[in-house]
């Protein structure tokens, strides 16, 4: 539905932030996995017609299955998209209500009677409808991320884009997002980028890992947790041992667990005595890409 190609993305204090991209992302839900500075805003503002590519293509699937170029045609971009960026600003003294109607009407919406169908149906699909009334300087920011969501789906797009969007909810309100995010990815497709594992493990069929701008793996999560079996082995060290293992091994992690670091590390074969062999998850698979491409970088 939407094919990256080659993207490339160089910013004028040469941070290269796009490094020839390429991504297939198909219709429901695709994670964006990257830590802080890996590239993720830069490539949803790049396909949201918000910033220019240096080089590399992007195509989208319209609704009448032509192709657009999206780095060319944003117009046409534009109509189709729907947009949810990491800081999203809200009129404080302006109702739900009022502020939704206004930005139907910027998306072409200028029939009062379908805008008001459009709206209302909006509102309570994203559980809003009895809170429409209220101020949006007054709403959550769970409120206020579904309120995001209610105006990126104006104009029935075919992508939609979430850049960061669970960032500070509490558990409640996360969870609540994420299954009105899931509901929504059974219709288009919908590019979820975030640091956060565990969002992508649960809602996502399809995902990427990006890091300095590249993309490290693409594919299905289950595949990816798949190919790390039996590398993964878990021992709990004292603290002073910490740096030498680090020095040692590809440490994926450490939590302390009871006052104690426990660690998980990825080899082939069993680093030394003591490591246990424990099952992976996205967790282990993300930063295991991410500790090797250091590495290599290094």
């Amino acid at each position: 539905m939407l094919a990256i190609r080659d993207l490339c993305k160089t910013y004028a204090n040469g941070v290269h932030a796009l490094d020839h991209v390429s991504l297939d992302i198909p219709r429901g839900m695709f994670g964006l996995l990257g830590p802080n500075g890996a590239g993720k805003s830069s490539l949803m503002r790049t396909l949201a017609t918000l910033q220019e590519a240096d080089s590399g293509s992007a195509t989208l699937e319209g609704a009448d299955g032509k192709p657009i170029d999206v780095l060319r045609d944003k117009d046409a971009v534009r109509r189709q998209l729907g947009y949810l960026p990491q800081d999203f600003g809200v009129y404080p003294k302006v109702s739900a209500e009022d502020l939704l109607e206004h930005f139907a009407v910027l998306k072409g919406l200028t029939a009062r009677a379908q805008r008001r169908e459009v709206v209302d149906g909006l509102l309570k699909q994203v559980n809003l409808w009895d809170a429409r009334k209220r101020k949006l300087g007054g709403f959550s920011g769970g409120m206020r991320q579904r309120f995001g969501i209610a105006q990126a789906l104006l104009g029935n797009p075919r992508l939609v884009i979430v850049d960061e969007p669970t960032a500070g909810l509490d558990p409640e309100e996360r969870n609540r997002f994420l299954n009105l995010l899931a509901e929504i990815g059974e219709q288009v497709a919908v590019i979820l980028s975030t640091h956060i594992v565990e969002d992508v493990t649960d809602l996502c069929p399809t995902m990427a890992i990006l890091d300095r701008g590249q993309v490290l793996l693409t594919g299905r999560p289950a595949d990816a947790i798949a190919a790390l079996q039996g590398q993964v082995w878990r021992k709990q060290v004292d603290k002073a041992e910490v740096a030498g293992h680090e020095a040692a091994h590809v440490v994926l992690s450490k939590r302390l667990v009871a006052g104690q670091p426990v660690l998980h590390v990825f080899s082939p074969d069993r680093p030394e005595a003591g490591f246990e062999p424990v099952a992976p998850d996205l967790e282990d698979v993300y930063f295991q890409r991410l500790r090797l491409h250091a590495r290599q970088a290094a």
